[in-house]
C-alpha cells in the first residue's frame, strides 16, 4: 500500500492522541488539556484532511473506490471525535480518557481505510 503525507501526519497525530489518553487513563488521572487538546489536533487534522481531499478531487483526481464511501467515512471519523471531545470535558472521570483514545484509535482505522479508497490497493 502506497502511504501519502496526509495518512503518516495523520498516523502520528492519532498515536499521540492515543498515548496520551492511554497514558493519562493509566494514570488515574482526570482529562487534562493536553488529552483534549489532541483531541482536538485529530478533528483540526482531519478538517484539513477533507478540505485538501475535495481539492484533490475537484482538480481530477479520482478516486479507485465510491466516492459515498470516502466521504462518509470522513463524516463519520469528523462526529466520533467531536462525541469523543464532548465525553471527555462533559464527564470528569478518568475513564473519558481512555474514550478519547479509543477515538484516536478509531480516526486511525478510518484514515487506514479512507486511503484504501482513495488509491485502491489493499493490505491483503
Amino acid at each position: 500500500m502506497i502511504f501519502d503525507g496526509f495518512m503518516i501526519a495523520g498516523t502520528i497525530v492519532c498515536a499521540v492522541s492515543v498515548l496520551l489518553g492511554l497514558w493519562s487513563t493509566a494514570r488515574h488521572r482526570f482529562p487534562t488539556d493536553a488529552s483534549i487538546l489532541s483531541l482536538a489536533a485529530v478533528e483540526l487534522f482531519l478538517v484539513v484532511y477533507g478540505i485538501a481531499a475535495g481539492v484533490r478531487q475537484s482538480g481530477g483526481e479520482t478516486l479507485v473506490g465510491a466516492a459515498w464511501e470516502f466521504w462518509g467515512y470522513l463524516a463519520t471519523a469528523i462526529l466520533v471525535v467531536l462525541l469523543a471531545g464532548w465525553w471527555g470535558i462533559g464527564e470528569k472521570s478518568r475513564w473519558s480518557n481512555l474514550v478519547m483514545a479509543a477515538a484516536g484509535f478509531t480516526v486511525f482505522v478510518m484514515l487506514f481505510r479512507m486511503q484504501q479508497v482513495w488509491i485502491g490497493q489493499g493490505i491483503f
